[in-house]
């Protein structure tokens, strides 16, 4: 036999021995074909399917002549067997009749220890079945009150017609060797009356551990006698005084969690099992984690509608633009394109030196989007053009050589904008063919809602919350840019979120993402057209409702401090639009300070500098103001370690966890997950590799759930609407880790 058996049955064993080979029987037809001749032979299979046989069969029964008769005659079946299990009995010593309490006490310690010991002693795959039958009804009842406890993967029972055959009722060891006779077979049926969970209160501190409660060894097949001293502390009796405390005792210990953290998480989960929650609490993150992250219902607050597609996404927008222009419009981007089609360039593989230079390269130039730009031919409109330039390339050029010229001439992608000769634009390179380039067609936004709602869905993200330029895309009407952007969303199958209705609909999330849009403004342009477009936007709002959430602000931080656009936010201010603002994204704390103060932010985009600023971020925690956190853009633009990009070994620690030490309000997002080949899951495991390789510990199961719940927390949905979806979301997010904690073996 194994040293450490896969199941263990454990039973009680009075007068009536044969229940053993009769459990035993059903559990293993390979070794034992008990019930071949049975009528329901089919169904008791069905019944114990996934049941494994036991390696081991532990016992408990009590002392006198009768439990040693019944003891010979299973000994006698198990040798004539052959020894298929391993077989370890515990007598309970002054236990003849069970007559008084003290027998009866003595018994179901006994009864408690084993099953506790047999419960430590299996792997985690390992299976723990309990016999009911056999003894008498008070070591039955022992043995369910010990599943309560220890729990178990089946309660079996063997059920009898009631005035046996006294062939069955009498039978020696001879009679369970081999299949029983029909006439017999049909007297007896076992039953799985089902699997009981383990007890939380196993773990409350001080967590009980069979080393506590020992027993004596026992030799296989030899018969071991227990004695309960005085000096042994009794199980039984600290599991039931548990169990009156046991509210008491598990608000303790919630009390005790809720203490130490630094975010609430979801409520429902503070009602987990204590062992579930220490798992939680103790696990890291990991690759092996990603399908449970991406499973789990998510909230992305930083996500570019520009930055958002894969290449094969962009030729499916490439493909709609094409087949709704005209042969003019399709000649003329032909030509525009030829050249770069024609460019002598690699066709894959890593960059050189000096494709990260601006001169000496043989891959397309730097300028590339403006000289297309200027091939317009006057008759067309320049944004049309520009799509069907995207277009052609997207559709034209092999995909090795435009994953080159997007992606490989600006590798390793670590710190583009202090290392890079293009800085910045190095970084924004892979989103040339795609965003403000197409989005100003309107043959474009149809396939790419389904591109967004697709991959929303993809990535289990039940909020969204996209942003973009409206008047960059379609300056004449960024309103009607909107509309159609909201009505092509809803048509791919999402919840806009000025559909108001839907969002107080109780029931699930129904795999239907819920996205809004944030207006992003330029710093890079005058305080006035800053204003103006603050201005737009304010009167969009008044007709569009809750699908514009807010406004955002992006660009150089060095151009147009918020001490030169804070009167220019006044309309923003009094028609009270929520704010986030790119700052701190590698300059000075003090930009994370006005954009705080002077344009009254509610969350910052990246904040990656604020633990420089100690009252600052003290003031952050204390007002709730959110950080949205992109490890792989941060990566790429501003340069952090990552323990798995070799690159990037020379460059300083992620902030991520002086951040959450200091308690500031912060959830994990994509910025820009086409450019950055990226998903939220991604972004979440690449935020605790990040962390640990800054010396920190790594982000735990528990950890990321609250920040998950940040996202919901302090999205820019009005508060009617956030409520009902952060209730589905934690209803989903409950199921999934329960469903998680019943997929693993008890």
């Amino acid at each position: 036999m194994g040293s450490s058996p896969r199941c263990i049955l454990v039973g009680s064993l009075g007068g009536s021995w044969a229940v053993v080979p009769e459990i035993y029987g059903a559990l293993a037809p390979e070794t034992l074909d008990l019930y071949a001749r049975h009528p329901e032979r089919d169904a008791v299979r069905a019944e114990l399917h996934g049941l494994r046989p036991p390696d081991a069969i532990h016992l408990v029964t009590t002392s006198g002549d009768r439990a040693a008769r019944s003891i010979d005659q299973l000994s006698a079946w198990w040798e004539a067997l052959g020894q298929p299990f391993a077989l370890r009995i515990w007598q309970a010593e002054g236990t003849d009749e069970l007559s008084t309490p003290a027998e009866c006490q003595r018994l179901r310690e006994l009864t408690y220890r084993v099953v506790l010991a047999a419960r430590e002693a299996l792997p985690d795959s390992g299976q723990l079945l309990l016999s009911l039958a056999g003894g008498r009804k008070t070591m039955s009842a022992d043995l369910q009150a010990a599943a309560q406890y220890m729990g178990c993967d089946a309660l079996l029972h063997v059920t009898d017609v009631g005035n046996l055959d006294p062939a069955l009722r009498e039978a020696g060891p001879g009679l369970f060797e081999t299949a029983l006779p029909a006439v017999l077979a049909r007297q007896i049926r076992p039953l799985n009356l089902g699997a009981n969970p383990r007890s939380e209160l196993l773990d409350l501190d001080p967590a009980i551990h069979a080393p506590d409660f020992p027993l004596p060894e026992s030799a296989n097949g030899d018969v071991c006698r227990w004695h309960a001293g005085d000096a042994d502390a009794p199980l039984f009796e600290t599991l039931e005084a548990r169990t009156r405390e046991s509210r008491r005792l598990l608000g303790n210990f919630v009390s005790e969690l809720v203490q130490q953290e630094t975010y609430g998480n979801w409520r429902s989960l503070y009602r987990l099992p204590p062992a579930r929650l220490q798992e939680l609490r103790h696990t890291p993150i990991g690759p092996e984690h990603r399908e449970w992250l991406q499973r789990l219902p998510k909230a992305d607050l930083h996500r570019h509608i520009g930055g958002c597609l894969d290449l094969d996404q962009q030729r499916t927008i490439a493909e709609a633009i094409w087949a709704a222009s005209t042969a003019p419009e399709q000649a003329a981007a032909r030509e525009a394109t030829s050249t770069l089609l024609r460019y002598p360039g690699a066709g894959g593989g890593p960059a050189s030196a000096s494709s990260r230079s601006p001169e000496g390269s043989s891959d397309w130039p730097w300028n590339w989007p403006e000289q297309l730009r200027a091939h317009c031919p006057p008759w067309q409109d320049l944004r049309h053009h520009r799509a069907l330039c995207a277009s052609a390339l997207l559709l034209q050029c092999p995909d090795a050589r435009l994953r080159r010229q997007l992606y490989g001439i600006t590798e390793p992608r670590v710190g583009l904008k202090n290392t890079h000769a293009y800085g910045f634009q190095a970084y924004e390179r892979p989103g040339e063919l795609t965003g403000s380039a197409v989005l100003g067609h309107p043959a474009a936004l149809p396939a790419y809602a389904r591109a967004l709602v697709d991959n929303a869905r993809r990535e289990g993200l039940a909020w969204v919350e996209l942003r973009g330029s409206p008047h960059k895309y379609r300056p004449e009407d960024p309103e009607g840019f909107l509309r159609e952007l909201r009505d092509a969303l809803q048509a791919a199958g999402a919840i806009t979120s000025d559909q108001t209705d839907a969002f107080r609909l109780p029931g699930t999330l129904g795999g239907q993402p819920r996205i809004g849009f944030v207006w992003i403004l330029d710093r890079r342009q005058p305080p006035a057209a800053i204003g103006e477009v603050v201005n737009r936007a304010t009167r969009v709002r008044g007709s569009l409702g809750a699908f514009l959430l807010g406004l955002d602000l992006a660009g150089d931080e060095a151009q147009n401090p918020p001490a030169a656009l804070e009167q220019h936010f006044q309309p923003a201010f009094r028609a009270c639009l929520p704010i986030t603002i790119h700052a701190g994204e590698g300059e000075a704390a003090d930009n994370i300070w006005e954009a705080a103060y002077r344009l009254h932010a509610d969350r910052i985009g990246h904040g990656l500098t604020l633990a420089d600023n100690r009252p600052l971020a003290q003031r952050f925690r204390d007002r709730g103001i959110l950080l949205e956190l992109c490890p792989s853009s941060n990566r790429e633009v501003i340069g952090f370690h990552d323990p798995g990009i070799t690159e990037s070994h020379s460059q300083p620690p992620y902030p991520l966890g002086p951040l959450l030490e200091m308690g500031i309000p912060l959830t994990v997002c994509t910025d820009n997950p086409g450019i950055s080949r990226t998903t939220l899951a991604d972004e979440y495991l690449a935020a605790a590799r990040m962390q640990a390789g800054a010396g920190h510990a790594g982000l735990t199961q528990w950890e990321t759930l609250a920040l998950i719940r940040q996202a919901f927390v302090h999205s820019f949905l009005p508060a009617q609407l956030r409520d009902p979806l952060e209730k589905l979301v934690e209803q989903e997010i409950l199921g999934r880790v329960m469903e998680h904690e019943r997929d693993q073996p008890l």
